[in-house]
């Protein structure tokens, strides 16, 4: 039984992440950390845990997770753990981190992008960026994708992976329900300005960019950049991604259908579609669906990719890095079926 702390508890990718591990067979929390309501009951804060849980929000306190915890978790904004969390690396104690601050590798990129200064590189590689559905976790700080990032980047895999597309035709149109943006109140988050309607934000200035350049550029030498776009919708939980890419001479659908399959064929929680997904397929999962449509006309080839932001875009991918870290099923404590 693995004794986990978690860092950022009061925030929804915090609680999420206490929701999953509460009922993981292999763990059991024994801190939650936060700056503010400390000293309070975690059931009394926050109601739904009343019956379920005695834990109490505490300062953070680095040794105390040292001496009592197997892991930790950091379910904080960016900027926290570059700061609290060297510690951690440089004892090679295991860390899986829902933050940005250790997802890029050039620390320029990072200032450009995340308007801060970024760690040091002797940190940075000592870090794992892992796509759990790709990879495999084996550092122990390992640095988890966002929401938008990961969506875009098992949607674009294949494609990008086996030169089957022309790889600068890349446009993403990405949508976000509101809890993607946090807890922090903004006008953009009012519910006057959300309810009933959608706005793009950040154009050409979304802190995933990067972190799928990167990703993509990993996969493929040639890649350079994308079109990628984001915008807010009006619901609670989701991500949902239209790629268009152009197919690249001599490649049809049947091929790039294939190459979908062979790619997931052992991948519990990625689903290719018969028909286009939509959002309520994967509320409450840590499943990412996928969905394809090809246009002979144009030579366009549309990729629907859905996720639940706050599972796989957060906490369920990062119980699956934690999982594989461990040498876990990596779907232990993730079989959820999606919400009706």
């Amino acid at each position: 039984m693995k004794k986990i702390a978690i860092v950022g508890i009061t925030g929804y990718s915090g609680l999420e992440c206490f929701r999953l591990l509460y009922y993981h067979p292999e763990v059991e929390v024994v801190n939650v950390y936060a700056t503010s309501h400390c000293g309070e009951k975690l059931a009394d804060v926050f109601p739904q845990f009343d019956g379920l849980t005695d834990l109490v929000i505490e300062n953070f306190d680095r040794q105390e997770v040292i001496e009592k915890c197997d892991a930790i978790f950091f379910a904080t904004s960016s900027g926290v753990s570059k700061e609290l969390a060297l510690t951690f690396i440089e004892q090679g104690f295991p860390v899986i981190d829902l933050s940005g601050d250790f997802r890029l590798k050039n620390p320029e990129t990072y200032k450009k992008w995340y308007k801060n200064t970024n760690v040091d590189m002797e940190y940075l590689f000592k870090a794992q960026y892992n796509l759990a559905d790709l990879g495999k976790a084996t550092k122990p700080y390992i640095a988890n994708p966002g929401c938008y990032a990961t969506a875009t980047l098992l949607a674009l895999a294949p494609l990008v992976q086996q030169d089957l597309i022309e790889l600068d035709s890349i446009i993403v149109d990405a949508k976000s329900g509101l809890s993607g943006a946090g807890k922090s109140l903004s006008e953009a988050s009012h519910f006057v300005n959300v309810s009933d309607n959608m706005s793009m934000y950040k154009v050409n200035m979304h802190q995933h960019i990067p972190e799928i350049a990167q990703q993509l550029k990993v996969w493929n030498s040639d890649f350079h950049a994308l079109q990628f776009t984001t915008s807010l919708i009006p619901v609670t939980r989701g991500i949902f991604v239209s790629s268009y890419v152009k197919l690249s001479t001599g490649v049809g659908f049947e091929q790039v259908y294939e190459a979908y399959k062979k790619c997931f064929a052992n991948k519990t929680f990625v689903r290719i579609r018969r028909q286009m997904p939509q959002l309520s397929d994967v509320t409450g999962t840590n499943f990412c669906d996928i969905g394809l449509a090809y246009n002979p006309v144009t030579n366009i080839l549309t990729v629907v990719s859905v996720i639940d932001n706050l599972m796989k875009g957060a906490a369920g991918q990062a119980v699956q890095n934690f999982n594989q870290l461990f040498g876990y099923d990596e779907c232990l404590g993730l079989k959820f079926m999606p919400q009706i």
